[in-house]
């Protein structure tokens, strides 16, 4: 199991895609990887768009992103929310610096955005977001996954194979 020690944090709240969270985070364990939910409180059930539940194993001030390999970071309404946690923007930011994986999806380009790392990186997103990406200094494509060192984005739902493949990648390495 070429994903076997390493250890991603999968950081939720109410209202993220069902798919852009589970899928990753079960291609990544079905590697060997070890997949925390990461929330602004432990223990607590949050809601996907479409119902699926995603429990947090921890909360924000129990966990640092100098003990993950990577992040990611799905998509829906939760990157509006997300995004106003210092917490998340911090472990982004670290991540980013450290050149560990990044993995966003569709709307969680607004993480990054917020967490003001886009500049000058080769990205893509749901197209609705294209022009916050772009303001924010990126330079988007519409392609189902961009890779761009460390950071790996994606468009929506129907894309996920080929990005889950690509974050499962940079992690291996």
């Amino acid at each position: 199991m070429r994903l076997e020690g390493k250890k991603v944090m999968a950081i939720i709240d109410e209202e993220f895609e069902d798919l852009e969270l589970w899928y990753p985070v079960m291609r990544l364990r079905e590697e060997g990887a070890t997949v925390h939910f990461v929330g602004s409180e432990k223990d607590k059930t949050y809601i996907g768009k479409y119902g699926v539940p995603a429990t947090s194993d921890y909360s924000y001030e129990e966990v640092s992103s100098k003990d993950y390999d990577g992040i990611l970071v799905p998509g829906g309404w939760a990157p509006d929310k997300l995004r106003r946690y210092p917490e998340v923007l911090t472990f982004v930011k670290e991540m980013d610096k450290d050149e560990k994986p990044i993995g966003q999806i569709c709307h969680a380009g607004w993480v990054l955005i917020s967490a003001k790392i886009l500049n000058g990186r080769k990205v893509t997103s749901t197209p609705g977001i294209r022009d916050d990406m772009e303001n924010a200094g990126a330079e988007w494509f519409d392609e189902a996954v961009v890779v761009d060192g460390h950071i790996i984005s994606s468009r929506r739902p129907p894309d996920l194979p080929p990005y889950a493949k690509a974050f499962a990648d940079a992690l291996a390495q």
